[in-house]
């Protein structure tokens, strides 16, 4: 069985089930994301996460070559840095913009003129194979509130990793 029938055991089609919550192990956020993205069609992405993987990072930059992705914003936890300065060449080539702050939030939107998708989950933007739970919601009011909140973050309560990354670099 393919990721895609995995999914489709779990969820439901967004236009048939615009609110639904999961939980299970045989969802990764990647599987997630690429899943709303074939809804919607290309797409921003705002991502909030304690940290992300390598394996996360391949398959987002798979999805942008499709062509499903607009923009990426990622907001990250600063005590994630260590792992997140090892990523920091890939990362800087999958996502526009990548910010530090301290925060435990796990939420995905994808928006673009005909959708708003808000997912909150259990999941880190990494892979693991343990249960993990999420809702998801197609409600403007949610997507346009975490959206306002993300946004809060990432101008006041943040620093842009490539600022601590070039700071940490220039050390040698």
């Amino acid at each position: 069985m393919n990721h895609a029938d995995y999914i489709n055991t779990v969820l439901k089609p967004l236009a048939d089930k615009p609110q639904q919550a999961y939980m299970s192990n045989l969802l990764q956020v990647a599987d997630i994301l690429q899943w709303v993205l074939e809804q919607t069609g290309p797409a921003a992405i705002k991502m909030t996460s304690f940290s992300i993987s390598e394996e996360f990072l391949r398959r987002l930059y798979f999805i942008r070559q499709e062509g499903l992705v607009t923009d990426i914003d990622i907001v990250l936890d600063f005590k994630a840095t260590n792992k997140t300065l090892i990523l920091w060449p890939f990362i800087a080539q999958t996502v526009r913009n990548c910010y530090l702050a301290s925060s435990h939030a796990k939420i995905l939107l994808v928006g673009n003129d005909r959708w708003k998708v808000s997912v909150v989950t259990s999941q880190n933007l990494t892979r693991g194979n343990r249960y993990e739970s999420g809702c998801i919601s197609t409600s403007p009011e949610i997507f346009d509130s975490l959206t306002e909140q993300i946004n809060y973050v990432i101008t006041r309560q943040s620093v842009p990793f490539n600022e601590v990354f070039s700071r940490t670099v220039g050390k040698d």
